[in-house]
């Protein structure tokens, strides 16, 4: 059925029961459960979902110990599984391409396992339709047979067990790689590899039609954390989740069937509703282009109208802030209501370059881009302006990216925003080029004002400490305390904080940052 538009008039009931699931500690149980009261069909779509994921509820752990034993216990309920793995460049993205096919093997073999007369199992590990264009392969095609080469050298490197298990699970690959004698492999020098630039993002499921579960969270055990972000830097992993029931629900479930056929090319988006997505597809004509045509931009337009619309007090949480179109909406909404504030909780560095200590172009290229975000936003919104990056309360040693204020950074990941008192938007969708208008993302807008200030009351809380008073959760108060908070912080050694809050730091990322003239900011 077609849902009302989501700015079709008064809010409705599309989203009932709402609960909001901070970081894995919550969020897994709760998909655990989800799974094991499905009666009939599960339908799904993650970036990464990894079988042999632990199990944390007390409800999963009765019947096994990790994902796989809990697919085979759901199929062997008859519960029918369709499920949407997403596939990645095989040469941009090698470790993300053979994750996704050993992933398949899982859910295969998870089938093999069930009884026969078990659930059926759908599964499609998807590759993006969209590719770069003829032009700019040619253009990057010296630096892909030199990534080529490498990926060559390395698979020679192993034992043949080895080489053969990691062919066998990069489909995409062994086609641009020659085999010579006593099978050494070589990089095949002709014609350019079809490169893809986008991939299906989202992370959401449905249970039994009725039962929603979307966010940012995907499932493997590197982004499992607990509350109180107690594991290692590099392991810390914050974010946010929802599950809810009534018509969004079935938006979902519509969206889950169709999606694929959209991209493709061979199928219309659905009408807009609650459900909030991003969609493009290949390029008719894509011969001087490097990504997909955008399609469907719903995500970015709620955040753009619910930002004109915004007069007291705007929250957002996200990994990236990119979209250089985003921080200018900002910045003009900071120059025409003067007394609105703005509360952004941002990582202290991205993944790769915290954690893995990348230095390549794109790695730059996003940090520029950051870096020219929050300088817009902190000259338009000046003291209105909290700038936050949450750490641990401990101290370490060393001044790398992934420590900030003498702590360990905890690494944010989650996609919430929040517009003053009665609109909100949980999606998978990060605040740049490539979310808002390259990859496949979904997320839902809550327009409730008992809904929204739950949200608000939630994720403000799990930042601060049990003691924090209703000034930092009021609409017109709390940007100044969040930025008097952060500052404090900053100063005081990390057992007398109050809460996991320090101000971010933008210098590293302009230090580091680099442009590339031409490139489009959705690459990043």
């Amino acid at each position: 059925m077609d849902a009302p538009a989501a700015d079709s008039g008064a809010p409705t009931r599309d989203v009932q029961d709402l609960e909001v699931l901070i970081t894995a500690e919550e969020a897994y149980p709760a998909m655990e459960r989800a799974f094991l009261g499905a009666e009939t069909e599960i339908w799904a779509s993650y970036r990464v979902f990894d079988p042999f994921t632990k199990l944390r509820s007390e409800e999963g752990k009765a019947v096994g110990e990790t994902w796989y034993d809990l697919l085979i216990h759901t199929l062997n309920r008859g519960v029918t599984i369709h499920m949407v793995l997403s596939d990645f460049d095989p040469i941009l993205a090698p470790d993300l391409h053979c994750a996704s096919w050993n992933a398949r093997r899982a859910f295969v073999a998870a089938r093999e396992a069930a009884r026969p007369e078990a659930g059926k199992l759908h599964i499609v590990n998807a590759a993006h339709s969209g590719r770069v264009g003829l032009l700019p392969r040619l253009l990057l095609w010296p630096a892909l047979l030199t990534r080529l080469r490498r990926l060559a050298r390395e698979l020679n490197g192993m034992t043949s067990e080895a080489r053969a298990a990691r062919l066998t699970c990069s489909p995409g690959l062994r086609p641009w790689l020659k085999e010579g004698p006593g099978g050494t492999l070589t990089a095949a020098k002709w014609p350019p590899p079809p490169l893809i630039p986008g991939s299906h993002h989202q992370k959401i499921a449905v249970f039994d039609r009725k039962l929603l579960c979307v966010g940012g969270l995907d499932l493997d055990e590197r982004r499992y954390d607990d509350k109180g972000h107690h594991r290692a830097r590099d392991e810390t992993w914050h974010d946010v989740q929802m599950m809810c029931r009534g018509p969004v629900a079935q938006e979902a479930q519509n969206h889950l069937e169709n999606f694929l056929e959209v991209v493709a090319g061979t199928a219309q988006p659905l009408p807009r509703g609650r459900l909030l997505r991003t969609l493009s597809r290949k390029r008719r004509l894509g011969l001087p282009f490097l990504g997909p045509r955008p399609l469907v931009d719903e995500l970015a337009e709620a955040h753009h109208r619910m930002i004109r619309g915004a007069s007291r007090l705007i929250y957002l949480e996200t990994q990236f802030f990119r979209d250089r179109r985003l921080a200018g909406a900002l910045a003009e909404a900071a120059a025409r209501r003067p007394d609105l504030g703005l509360i952004m909780v941002l990582p202290g560095a991205p993944e790769d370059v915290a954690f893995d200590g990348a230095t390549g172009p794109d790695a730059r290229f996003g940090e520029y881009l950051q870096a020219k975000c929050v300088a817009q936003i902190t000259e338009a919104f000046g003291p209105r302006l909290a700038l936050c990056s949450p750490v641990r309360p401990i101290r370490v040693a060393g001044s790398g990216r992934d420590t900030l204020c003498n702590s360990p950074i905890i690494y944010v990941h989650a996609k919430v925003s929040i517009f003053d008192a009665d609109h909100a938007v949980i999606s998978s969708a990060n605040l740049n080029g490539r979310s808002f208008r390259w990859d496949t993302e979904a997320g839902v807008m809550l327009e409730l004002e008992q809904e929204v200030a739950g949200l608000r009351h939630r994720i403000l809380r799990h930042w601060l400490w049990d003691g924090a008073g209703d000034d930092y959760f009021d609409l017109d108060t709390a940007a100044a305390r969040w930025r008097d908070l952060v500052a404090a912080n900053g100063t005081k050694d990390p057992e007398d904080r109050d809460g996991y809050l320090v101000p971010h730091d933008p210098e590293p990322a302009r230090a580091f940052g680099r442009p590339i003239p031409g490139l489009p900011h959705a690459m990043v």
